[in-house]
This record gives C-alpha cells, structure tokens and sequence, in this order.
C-alpha cells in the first residue's frame, strides 16, 4: 500500500469516446481530470480497423487512430492521462477512495466511471486471429456491416440482439447465414419472425463454429458442424459476426453501485449521475442498447457536466454554510 494518498478532483476510470470526451469538458471546466486508461487504452474502438459513422471524419478513420486523436485533444487541454486500472474502490463515505494497481490510493471529489463494456467471443483462435488483423471478425453489424455491402456474411447468435443484427445486415448484404447453437431462437417472437421472414436470411440450428476460415489476411468462410448428424460444411463468407452478448466492465463496482442484472451501472434518468453522489457514468458501462462511439462520447459530456454542477453546488454550499468573521 502506498504512504501517500493523492488527492483529486475529477477521477475518470476508462478511456474510450466516453472517457476521453468526459476528460476534455472536465479540463475546460478547470477540474483538473486524472484520467487512467484501464486494460484496454481506447476501449473497444482499439479493435476497430474502420470507423466510418462518426462526424467530423468524412473519409473515416482507424479506431486506434481515433482513440489516439481524442486522447491528445483531452491533453491538450490538461487532462493528466496515465497508465493502469483501478482495482478496488470504496463509495461507502464522503471521501471516493480508489486503488489502482492495488497499490496507488486515490481520494476524489468525483469520480467518472467509463471502463466500457466487452464483447464476448467464441473463443477460437481463428477468430481471435482476424479480429485482430480486421479482416472479416466483428461483434459490431452496425459499426462495420457497411464494409460488407453485396456480400455473403455469417452471423453466430440467438438473441434479440443477434436477430437484430443479422436483419440489419440482411439490408446490406446479399446473404446472411444465421448460426443456431441450440435448435431454438433465445430472441423474442417478433424478433425471430423478422429473420424468419426475411428471405436472404437463412438459419441453420443445431450448429457450431468449428474455425472461422481465412487466407491469412482476411476471412474467406466458416467451417460449421451440426451437433445433432455431425455433419461438417464450409460455408463462403467474407464476414463472421459475433452477437453472443457484451459483458460490461463493473465488477469491482458492484459493492456500491446500482447494477441491472447483467451487470451494467443504472443511472439516474436523462443525466449520468449514479446511487452514489458523486459518482457518474458515461459509455457503454451503462449503455446496453446503443454501443456506438457517438453515444458514447455524449455521454462523457453529460458526465463532466453532472460533475461540475455536482462540485459547484458543493462549493456553494460551503460558501453559505462557512460561517465568515469580521
């Protein structure tokens, strides 16, 4: 444990469009913002080859190049950016006590929390191979089903939100190939009568991915077994969705703030204030419906602001209640 306790006015966990854009409205309000870029600096956009959906970027931009363009502008304005994550935290008094790296203690005014949330994977080494080159693996059709237009794509999932992805696909490509692990939709009813209804989609139920098939560089198929004949087939795509779910990153959270029953941070309504006072949230740590960079970042707005008001109230308070002597 460290001797010293730093003292700090506005700590932003998390990076990414919500943390970043948190950090450059914090600085510009004088709160002088510690911002620590958690396990994954720039969040999930850091996995994203192209990013062609956000304003003020008409010929687009690599996720990584974005992330590294949000962090200089919140620099550029003060925002002291540093390595490491926050381990453990303690919301139960006045004082928001952090720990990063179980060892720094931090004591802060405000706290922003913007750790994100994750996508969750298959799991195979093929697909972790091209996620990481950008080359055909996604857990975003909105984000990237653009780059797919007039091709043959695959889609793993069974839920609302896969059913939902494959039919906004199904808009831009020529065939979508739905891949059932179970011999049922998890999804709604009118959800799964959508896909069903749709007729570039097709499902196939009863299947597992075995490998995400590639030329080295980019995707080329998807090898698939039915788990009922055992039957194996390769199918030509030059897409592989992934829309098993997103797990959000609030663990060590939990202890203190309000979580819905996945796991992501219940805010206050139309602001980004939490249970606690002080506390807020922006990002996809409380976002299950949305995901997108943009919404992101205009919720790091709403939470510098919420912050600011929070300490100028604060500030005012004292004011009033300090009592003065002539």
């Amino acid at each position: 444990m460290s001797d010293t306790i730093e003292k700090v006015k506005c700590l932003i966990i998390g990076s990414g469009p919500a943390g970043y854009t948190a950090a450059i409205y914090a600085a510009r309000a004088n709160m002088f913002p510690v911002l620590y870029q958690g396990m994954q600096p720039g969040g999930q956009l850091t996995t994203t080859n192209e990013v062609e959906n956000f304003p003020g970027y008409p010929d687009g931009i690599t996720g990584p190049a974005m992330m590294v363009e949000l962090q200089k502008q919140a620099q550029r304005f003060g925002t002291d950016v540093r390595d490491g994550w926050v381990t453990k935290v303690d919301f139960s008094g006045n004082v928001h006590k952090v720990w990063v790296n179980d060892t720094k203690e931090i004591h802060c005014d405000t706290v922003i929390v913007s750790t994100g949330a994750s996508a969750k994977y298959l799991g195979l080494e093929s697909e972790q191979k091209y996620l990481q080159l950008g080359g055909g693996v996604s857990a975003c059709a909105i984000c990237d089903g653009f780059f797919y237009r007039n091709q043959e794509v695959a889609i793993v999932g069974a839920g609302d939100s896969a059913c939902e992805e494959a039919h906004y696909l199904s808009k831009l490509c020529k065939k979508v190939t739905m891949l059932v692990r179970r011999d049922e939709f998890r999804a709604s009813q009118i959800m799964q009568s959508r896909v069903k209804n749709t007729p570039n989609i097709e499902i196939l139920y009863n299947t597992d991915t075995e490998e995400v098939l590639g030329d080295g560089q980019v995707v080329t198929g998807v090898r698939v077994k039915n788990s009922l004949t055992g039957e194996v087939r390769e199918i030509p795509v030059t897409g592989f969705f992934v829309a098993i779910g997103h797990k959000p990153n609030t663990e060590i959270f939990k202890d203190y703030l309000n979580l819905d029953s996945t796991g992501y941070i219940i805010n206050v309504p139309d602001t980004a204030k939490t249970n606690v006072a002080g506390v807020f949230v922006c990002g996809d740590a409380a976002d299950h419906v949305y995901r997108q960079a943009i919404t992101a970042a205009g919720t790091g707005c709403m939470a510098a602001l919420d912050a600011e008001r929070y300490l100028a109230a604060k500030e005012a308070d004292l004011e009033v209640t300090t009592p003065t002597y002539n």
